[in-house]
């Protein structure tokens, strides 16, 4: 089984696939951060993450996706930037006909790192472990990775 996790953000989105090896060993296929232009306007970065994201899903063809439920923003606009950009992703995952799961940033923090209240830099060093990575992911890219493990650590295969 092949999962996308995608965390949504207006300025940046981070993904990461992950796969259900042989053995039941978890494998990093691929992770990133779609920066999108601060200087632009929000309608033109919310075209570019939709395209962008629907390129990686076609080339990466997950089986299903994890997606980050949205908890507070610091403030009003931001907080409808973030929903924005959040649509735009689940827009894409609908596109691609693929079933998705929702998780809060304490669910899959206490999934990776075993504490609901984790720092970004824990969830950082065990989605690197875990995934047997040489270097540490950026920020955006972890918070991906870590809600495709979280989404994993949901599915359990027969036999």
């Amino acid at each position: 089984m092949r999962v996308v996790g995608i965390d949504p953000g207006s300025l940046a989105c981070g993904y990461g696939i992950v796969e259900h090896a042989a053995g039941g060993t978890l494998r990093c296929v691929d992770y990133g951060t779609i920066v999108l232009p601060a200087r632009d306007k929000l309608h033109d970065r919310l075209r570019l993450l939709h395209e962008t994201l629907l390129e990686m899903l076609h080339r990466n063809r997950p089986d299903e996706a994890a997606v980050e439920k949205v908890f507070f923003a610091r403030s009003v606009k931001s907080a409808l930037s973030l929903g924005q950009a959040r649509g735009v992703a689940l827009l894409c995952i609908a596109e691609a006909g693929i079933p998705y799961g929702e998780y809060s940033p304490n669910e899959v923090k206490k999934a990776v790192v075993g504490y609901g209240k984790a720092e970004k830099r824990q969830v950082q060093e065990m989605v690197r472990m875990i995934l047997s990575l040489g270097e540490l992911p950026p920020p955006d890219s972890a918070d991906a990775l870590a809600l495709a493990i979280c989404h994993l650590n949901q599915f359990r295969p027969e036999g």
